[in-house]
């Protein structure tokens, strides 16, 4: 196995010690913040060491390649990008403080999605659409390293899938924006200009997430072992395992320690750092 070590500040100092600690054959540099050290050892005082750091490390096996996984899921809010879209939707209505504690609540596990999905949303009734376009365009920001990934993703020749809990009106923007080859996500309802407080259709889950994954990875002919998935809450808990590799992106706890592999400190491009 070769060991992944990526931060935005990587001593060389710790690269040494973590090399001579893992008894590693040597150390490549992949990029400015990310380094390979050679057939390493496995040891659990490497989460420890790296802890302390606020470094990522990954155990990836020797030959593994991008172009050798087909596709490619990811959430949005608080993965692909740095806000969650519904608590900004109702700081518009003066509301943040009450619907972000149900969303965290459920991105920790503790309320079903879409219960909290539903409480929240009815939250939002009888607020102008036009503010769905206000935290689009003042409030949402594309978390670091995300367009450098779908770049990589694309070279590659990897199918992309943005899927969400979150809402049609951002998810087909950043499709067209970063240039995903799909998307799925919740359609808010609107009448006369108008939020309603309910949703179109049936809520985008934990279960429906898994299923968008392994409906894209049928359709395409692939087997389970190439595909990919990444997000941060325990609603994507079900699509990370589902996926042949899950990725726990500034994850909750209960995701990071179910995931394959955890970023907790460096951008999204780090994913692909996971492959050769």
């Amino acid at each position: 196995m070769n060991l992944v070590i990526q931060g935005l500040d990587i001593e060389t100092r710790a690269l040494k010690e973590l090399a001579k600690l893992t008894g590693a054959q040597g150390i490549q540099r992949i990029t400015g913040g990310a380094f390979r050290l050679l057939e390493a050892q496995q040891l659990a005082e490497v989460a420890t060491y790296c802890e302390s750091r606020q470094l990522d490390h990954a155990y990836v096996p020797e030959g593994r390649r991008l172009r050798d996984y087909g596709l490619f899921v990811t959430d949005m809010d608080s993965t692909l990008i740095g806000i969650e879209c519904i608590d900004e939707i109702a700081d518009m209505q003066g509301l943040k403080a009450e619907v972000a504690a149900i969303t965290e609540a459920a991105m920790r596990g503790e309320i079903a999605f879409g219960e909290s999905l539903t409480r929240r949303v009815s939250l939002l009734k009888g607020l102008d659409e036009g503010a769905l376009a206000r935290v689009y365009e003042e409030r949402l920001t594309l978390n670091p390293g995300a367009e450098q990934l779908m770049r990589g993703l694309r070279q590659a020749g990897l199918r992309t899938v943005l899927v969400s809990g979150g809402f049609t009106y951002f998810t087909d923007r950043l499709r067209e924006r970063l240039g995903f080859d799909h998307a799925v996500a919740n359609r808010l309802e609107i009448e006369n200009g108008r939020l309603t407080g309910r949703i179109v259709g049936d809520i985008v889950d934990a279960a429906a997430k898994r299923r968008v994954l392994e409906s894209v990875r049928d359709e395409i002919g692939l087997l389970n072992t190439q595909t990919i998935a990444a997000g941060d809450g325990a609603n994507d808990l079900e699509m990370l395992e589902a996926a042949a590799i899950g990725v726990a992106y500034h994850a909750k706890p209960v995701v990071r320690v179910r995931a394959s592999y955890a970023i907790s400190h460096a951008g999204l491009d780090a994913i692909l750092n996971l492959f050769g």
